[in-house]
């Protein structure tokens, strides 16, 4: 039986009288990639700062690879690796200067460093740009070097909080087979991300919280299982015409950012036609729809009121 790497339970967090975070629990089982679903502001990065030790908590029990993060965070720390929202690599070094800086700052033996440099260059194939300074690379080049350096510990538990961000579509998929490649060697992955599709694509279990409480948590299948099925989704050009849609289509969804109403429905030529005959009577006119089938950004929106910045990585 797989047992749990990271074990939470009744975890709050308040700054003053503001409750971040207010009575989570998780239990992220070794060797699988946990996803952490949340708008900006909803408590993500606060949770990744009580997991690493970055951060106390002021109730709830966090364990750690075994270990209790309140009353052993030497212990925690040196099980995991943590990879923040921005990069934390030198500019004024080279991508082999900052991974030996790392090297002389870890455990890991003198005689072992230079191995560990270059299989860490090889592996995140960063060779070529070794020797030049990171102030010449690309998001990309230095997300991946962040990476590298979170692994010169060789940690079994690695905390990614929004590895992505800002990456064009080519790096992100780049990180994402990185990301398998780990846990295929046993690495356990806590992401937080705000691309839905990131998480559909690497998470085995996704938790979604808002406002600090977690509103849902199972595997991607699960969560989309917990809202109506297929819908039509009828985008407008003014707030007037998405308003009198909303008047006449009962039970719709409105997205007033997109100017758009989802509209439950089997999909069929049937419900299609009296959909748009509905439209027809009180002459509102779409000036687009399309039939969809649930996904990530679906349930997000059912169970948070609000839409990710995704960003499509096709």
């Amino acid at each position: 039986m797989t047992s749990s790497a990271i074990a939470v339970s009744g975890l709050r967090k308040a700054y003053k009288d503001k409750v971040v975070l207010d009575g989570i629990d998780l239990d992220v089982r070794a060797g699988t990639i946990f996803s952490l679903l949340g708008p900006n502001g909803a408590g993500k990065t606060t949770t990744v700062n009580v997991l690493t030790t970055l951060a106390k908590a002021d109730g709830g029990t966090v364990r750690i690879a075994g270990h209790d993060a309140a009353t052993q965070p030497k212990a925690v720390r040196a099980a995991i690796g943590v990879t923040g929202q921005f990069a934390a690599v030198d500019e004024l070094l080279t991508g082999r200067e900052n991974l030996q800086l790392m090297v002389d700052l870890s455990p890991v033996p003198a005689k072992a460093g230079k191995r560990v440099v270059n299989e860490l260059l090889e592996r995140f194939d960063l060779v070529e740009s070794a020797q030049k300074p990171v102030s010449t690379y690309s998001g990309g080049m230095r997300r991946k070097l962040d990476l590298a350096m979170t692994l010169v510990g060789d940690p079994r538990i690695i905390f990614l909080d929004e590895p992505t961000t800002g990456l064009d579509p080519r790096s992100r998929r780049t990180m994402w087979s990185i990301i398998r490649d780990l846990v295929a060697d046993g690495v356990t992955i806590f992401l937080t991300t705000q691309y839905l599709e990131e998480a559909d694509q690497l998470a085995d279990r996704i938790a979604v919280l808002d406002q600090g409480r977690l509103v849902a948590q199972g595997t991607p299948d699960e969560l989309k299982r917990q809202i109506p099925g297929t819908h039509v989704r009828l985008r407008f050009t003014t707030v007037a015409e998405l308003d009198a849609a909303a008047r006449v289509l009962n039970g719709s969804t409105r997205d007033d950012e997109a100017l758009a109403l989802r509209v439950p429905s089997d999909g069929g030529t049937a419900s299609l036609r009296a959909l748009l005959d509905r439209l027809d009577e009180y002459a509102i006119s779409a000036d687009g729809f399309s039939v969809q089938t649930p996904d990530l950004d679906d349930v997000f929106l059912a169970l948070t009121g609000s839409r990710t910045q995704e960003v499509s990585a096709k």
